[in-house]
């Protein structure tokens, strides 16, 4: 797989990008540019859903409520799901889940994990543990919690990729019986099923658009996005005019 902007390949900040045909979807008249520059992350995040077998009426808890992270969460209301939980560290994060259909949200705290997952679980009514966990940040402290949240029998997907190894509360897995799954970017359908959820409007990635700038002001965007002050930004063509806004989405 030839992912732009991983090294050795170049990313797409530019006036023209070649792609081979098959790789190409049309996007309907109903999806403007705007939305159609989410529609990678989307299906990221419906690769991930889809990977946890989301059943309508489900319960799912979401570790991380970056880009991803918020996605999964708009994806699995889509599909049904009777409970979205976000966690994360950052409250404007939490609060921007909240706009976006989440029901229940969690600020994690510097507690063990076992100690965290019983405050998600007592939070957000969810008795002896959620259907479905999925973590979007690859944080350790939250995979680890992460197995204390899930319910026996229900279903783990690792979404976020962050160190190499970490410790794995194993005896959490083998003793609830967690069926565990990876998540790796999209697949097959992927595509076709996020622009359809957009252009039916049932995911509203604009909501996602904190800023669209000036391609003169991108080093600023990737900073702001570094620093978790906006959610997405979209850098405008060399020779497209745009106004310029103000980078202040979270803050």
């Amino acid at each position: 797989m030839v992912f732009a902007a991983t090294p050795p390949h170049h990313g797409t900040l530019t006036g023209f990008w070649v792609a081979p045909f098959d790789f190409c979807y049309k996007l309907p008249q109903t999806v403007s540019l705007q939305e159609g520059a989410l529609i990678e992350p989307l299906a990221v995040s419906v690769h991930i859903i889809k990977q946890a077998q989301l059943s309508p009426g489900n319960s799912i808890v979401i570790m991380g409520t970056g880009p991803i992270g918020l996605l999964c969460g708009a994806v699995a209301k889509a599909f049904g799901a009777s409970k979205i939980i976000g966690v994360d560290i950052v409250q404007s994060k939490l609060n921007f889940a909240k706009e976006l259909g989440f029901t229940h949200t969690y600020l994690s705290q510097g507690i063990s994990a076992e100690d965290n997952a019983k405050a998600i679980l007592d939070k957000s009514d969810l008795g002896q543990g959620a259907d479905i966990v999925i973590d979007a940040s690859g944080a350790e402290t939250s995979i680890q919690t992460s197995l204390h949240v899930v319910k026996a029998g229900g279903v783990y997907v690792q979404g976020g990729m962050g160190k190499a190894d970490i410790t794995f509360p194993i005896m959490a897995m083998c003793q609830k019986e967690v069926t565990v799954k990876g998540s790796f970017r999209y697949g097959p359908g992927d595509y076709e099923l996020a622009i359809e959820l957009v252009s039916s409007g049932r995911v509203p990635v604009k909501k996602l658009i904190s800023d669209v700038v000036d391609f003169h002001q991108a080093e600023e965007a990737f900073k702001k996005v570094k620093e978790g002050q906006v959610v997405k930004v979209l850098i405008a063509g060399p020779n497209e005019p745009v106004q310029v806004k103000r980078l202040d989405a979270l803050s």
